[in-house]
């Protein structure tokens, strides 16, 4: 067991934790592009003599580790992209970067895994083992970056692995997570129905693709109460559709995009084959043609129940409560880490409605208590400490 002072280590981090977030809030990078973040990222690390840095793992990643003695290995992930949102807070540290801001957290997860390396970097000596720091680039766009990280060999030694995401739907001050699938699958469909247009005045001379288009849309809304057993989770969504010119005319063409949310690779299975089966009806029935676009989104996360159990061992420690949740219908690559190591994924609290910080993930006005940040790094190394590692 450590005999380190874990809270007063943590506490002593609250300044640069802050500083780094605001730095990486105001300076957003999108998925892929992250050039000066990555930078950032690495210019820090190089101050810690006791790590070593792999750069460039499956792109634009970077790996830090730090290993003293023969302990088990143990990998913690942040990820450090942003989202084409343009910021709309009145804080000092708004996003100058027009149309891009940080409206998921990612910023938060770096400042803390900076955090964890700072500390263990000054106390090499209570290490036994080693700790690998996955910095992970490209998380919210397809196909991620934690799939080419792991192609990289960003795991190779790893014994387990543990993930955290700062979650705004949560008031702050508690940790959650859940045994089994966490989060769910998240695939996309692009759909277009090629009809036949006319004047709005003659539709027996046409094939009308709006009508076609809303039978489609209709239809599948019955997928998930009439197709899936009611003891399985799916999410079928029509996020977009796009079709017409002219109130007089009939459009030859209609267009929707949407998601499907699976935990099970057989019920996403059946999902699509069934969408696909609607258009093939409509083609008769209407007379249309179609394109289906089916993409497959990332793995769900399914946490090791093991692992989970080191999370709340580790919450404890911390002198936090932990809060065990419901699924989640949205992705988060970091299942492809799952895919190779035993490992869990939890959701660090951060909301604050005193504050008036409740926008939800993804919006405008996103922001985080950052006193979160403290919590989440007061987690992770008690994960350490729990794994034998500190």
């Amino acid at each position: 067991m450590s005999d380190l002072d874990i809270q007063q280590l943590v506490e002593k981090e609250t300044e640069q934790l802050i500083k780094d977030r605001r730095f990486l809030h105001m300076h957003p990078e999108l998925s892929f592009e992250e050039t000066n973040t990555y930078a950032y990222i690495l210019e820090q690390l190089q101050q810690l003599k006791h790590f070593k840095i792999r750069e460039h793992v499956g792109g634009k990643g970077l790996v830090a580790t730090i290993k003293n003695g023969h302990g088990p290995s143990i990998a913690l992930r942040a990820d450090f992209d942003a989202l084409p949102i343009q910021d709309q807070k009145e804080v000092e540290y708004q996003s100058q970067t027009d149309g891009v801001m940080h409206a998921c957290g990612h910023d938060g997860h770096t400042s803390i895994l900076l955090g964890v390396a700072r500390i263990l970097n000054a106390h090499v000596d209570n290490i036994n083992g080693s700790v690998v720091l996955l910095f992970q680039f490209g998380e919210e766009l397809a196909p991620g970056g934690a799939e080419p990280m792991t192609n990289d060999g960003a795991l190779d030694g790893v014994d387990r692995v543990y993930g955290n995401h700062l979650w705004s739907p949560f008031e702050h001050g508690a940790v959650h997570s859940k045994y089994d699938a966490l989060l769910a699958s998240p695939d996309l469909f692009n759909i277009t129905i090629q009809g036949k247009g006319g004047h709005g005045a003659h539709p027996d001379t046409a094939i009308d693709a709006i009508v076609a288009m809303a039978t489609f849309i209709t239809n599948i809304q019955t997928i998930v109460s009439r197709t899936v057993a009611p003891t399985s989770e799916a999410v079928v969504t029509v996020g977009k559709v796009k079709a017409g010119d002219a109130f007089n005319v009939i459009s030859d063409q209609a267009f929707c995009t949407g998601t499907v949310r699976t935990f099970d690779p057989e019920i996403k299975a059946l999902i699509r084959i069934t969408i696909e089966n609607e258009l093939k009806g409509l083609s008769i029935a209407k007379g249309i043609t179609y394109t289906f676009d089916y993409v497959n989104g990332y793995p769900a996360v399914i946490n090791h129940n093991s692992c989970v159990d080191v999370i709340k061992r580790a919450t404890k420690r911390a002198g936090l409560p932990f809060k065990e949740m419901e699924q989640v219908m949205i992705g988060e690559d970091f299942s492809y880490y799952l895919q190779h190591k035993p490992g869990a994924f939890f959701f660090t609290a951060e909301g604050n409605q005193s504050r008036g910080i409740t926008a939800p993930h993804h919006h405008p006005l996103f922001d985080f208590d950052e006193s979160a940040m403290n919590d989440a790094l007061n987690i992770f190394l008690n994960i350490l400490v729990e794994e034998g590692v500190l």
